[in-house]
């Protein structure tokens, strides 16, 4: 939801500030999707390491510390 709601905002952003260059250049939209889809796999891989580390741990121990 946030990605959504910050590609218009970077868009316009990101155009406003080359505009001040001498030499110009284009924005393509695979530079967008690239980072929203190299930041949903980030987060997921994150999650899913956490997940695994917690499944793996024994509820035993867990327990006798709390």
């Amino acid at each position: 939801m946030a990605f959504i709601i910050a590609i218009p905002i970077s868009w316009y952003a990101m155009r406003k500030w080359l505009e001040g260059f001498a030499y110009k250049t284009t924005m393509s939209w695979w530079i967008f999707a690239l980072a929203g889809i190299t930041a949903l796999v980030i987060a997921l891989l994150t999650v899913s390491w956490q997940s695994f580390r917690a499944a793996r741990m024994n509820p035993v121990n867990a327990l006798r510390e709390e």
